[in-house]
């Protein structure tokens, strides 16, 4: 069986979460979501962080003491059988595909706006198309290299985002001006909802690390607590930028901004390097995540070609011990995504959104069922108050997606309906000795 290196200790595990985590969800998409719920976007975050929450207990246990490459589709494989393993790791690999998509359409958008270029859309799509190609060839070199990369950009984005944080926190209390807050709930509380569902894209990539974790070294400990510590870092993050965000400026503003952050900070401070820094951060926080999606998603199709639901010769691994194959694929149709949707960032992100909260659903029902099937398995995290978090998790997941956009909905559904039938092909082609 091929086998993958492990290479990635605590910090790296760590970076790779935050790395998939902060990108376009806050630097562009919260001034999306701020256009639909007004100042209570803040309550968006904070919804969509408890429900992503509850996910990560469920996924910090089942990382805890199933370490093989794959992550959730690993985990409902061994709670539920091959077919949904393979239904969640099919959908899971979507989503870093379109996640990618979404999040490099986020990163051309930032790019012409940074230097200064009008944001054409055959712009945006071939600069859109060129960073995840540029990404695939730096994964194929391996994974500590990537690793490597990704620790620059992680720290970077962070930098930017804490900078921000008191800038402006500083600016409004000063101030004394908190008009920008209300009225609280402009669009009802279903607009807060509906807010919370398009960011929820925000909090997704906390679950990225334990797809690799039989590249990290010491997977039983080391998994579990990146989730958790790069979920605490990036949600403490994120509250403070959204209330700082709709506080520095009215929400309809931002809401038609491309650059959410970088505008509302010219209301708090006229500092060209720090504007400038904020705005080439969002550029880092966008092209991280795009890494980390390679990362990912390559590992979850390395994953199911080598429990052979689809073909084995996906899962060759490369003298640098990388799954070349499964890369190449993930970089190309990321490129290729960018282009045929023409660069359509909400659509996208409403896709990627139907297929996590599909993902997060099936995470925490396998923590249930696997409680069940290997209960003396050797955890070294548990999820506290068992079985709440998980339960609510899933209830959470359910409440969210209602609020979807209905086309991503049925677009989803589509492209589930696509990997039921290559399961069922495969699993022909095997009966008859062919692979």
């Amino acid at each position: 069986m091929p086998q993958l290196k492990r290479s990635l200790g605590l910090l790296g595990a760590t970076n790779v979460s935050i790395g998939a985590i902060i990108g376009a969800g806050i630097f562009v998409l919260s001034g999306v979501a701020s256009g639909i719920a007004g100042p209570a976007v803040i309550l968006s975050f904070m919804i969509a962080g408890a429900t992503a929450f509850l996910t990560a207990l469920s996924s910090a246990e089942l990382s805890s003491f199933i370490t093989e490459a794959g992550g959730s589709y690993i985990y409902a494989d061994k709670a539920f059988g091959k077919f949904w393993g393979f239904l969640v790791g099919w959908t899971k690999s979507f989503d870093y595909i379109v996640g990618a998509s979404a999040v490099s359409i986020g990163f051309a958008t930032y790019f012409t706006y940074f230097i200064g270029i009008p944001a054409m859309q055959n712009v945006i799509i071939i600069v859109g198309a060129a960073l995840p190609l540029l990404f695939m060839l730096l994964n194929l070199k391996g994974t500590k290299e990537a690793s490597s990369a990704n620790n620059l950009l992680v720290i970077l984005k962070v930098t930017a985002l804490v900078l921000f944080i008191i800038v402006g926190g500083f600016f409004i209390f000063s101030s004394g001006d908190y008009s920008n807050y209300h009225p609280f709930f402009p669009r009802g509380f279903a607009g807060m909802l509906s807010g919370a569902a398009i960011i929820f894209f925000a909090f997704i990539g906390f679950n990225t690390v334990t797809v690799l974790s039989e590249e990290i070294k010491n997977p039983e400990k080391t998994v579990p607590r990146a989730i958790m510590l790069a979920f605490g870092v990036s949600t403490l993050l994120y509250i403070g930028v959204s209330a700082v965000e709709v506080g520095l400026l009215n929400w309809k503003i931002i809401g038609t901004s491309s650059a959410p952050l970088e505008v509302s900070m010219r209301v708090a401070t006229n500092n060209f390097f720090l504007l400038k820094f904020i705005s080439i951060s969002a550029l880092f926080a966008t092209a991280s995540v795009v890494m980390a999606s390679i990362l990912g998603g390559s590992r979850a199709l390395f994953a199911m070609a080598r429990q052979h639901v689809i073909p084995l010769s996906l899962a060759r691994v490369s003298k640098n011990g990388v799954p070349f194959f499964t890369v190449l694929i993930t970089g190309v149709v990321i490129a290729l995504i960018v282009i045929v949707t023409r660069g359509n960032l909400e659509w996208l992100a409403s896709v990627f959104n139907f297929g996590t909260l599909l993902t997060f659903f099936f995470i925490n029902l396998s923590a249930v069922r696997l409680r069940q099937k290997m209960p003396y398995a050797d955890r070294t995290f548990k999820i506290p108050l068992y079985p709440v978090p998980p339960v609510l998790g899933l209830l959470f997941c359910f409440i969210l997606a209602l609020y979807l956009n209905l086309n991503a909905i049925m677009f989803a559904g589509a492209w589930i309906a696509i990997g039921m039938m290559a399961y069922y092909y495969n699993k022909k082609r095997k009966k008859t000795g062919y692979e």
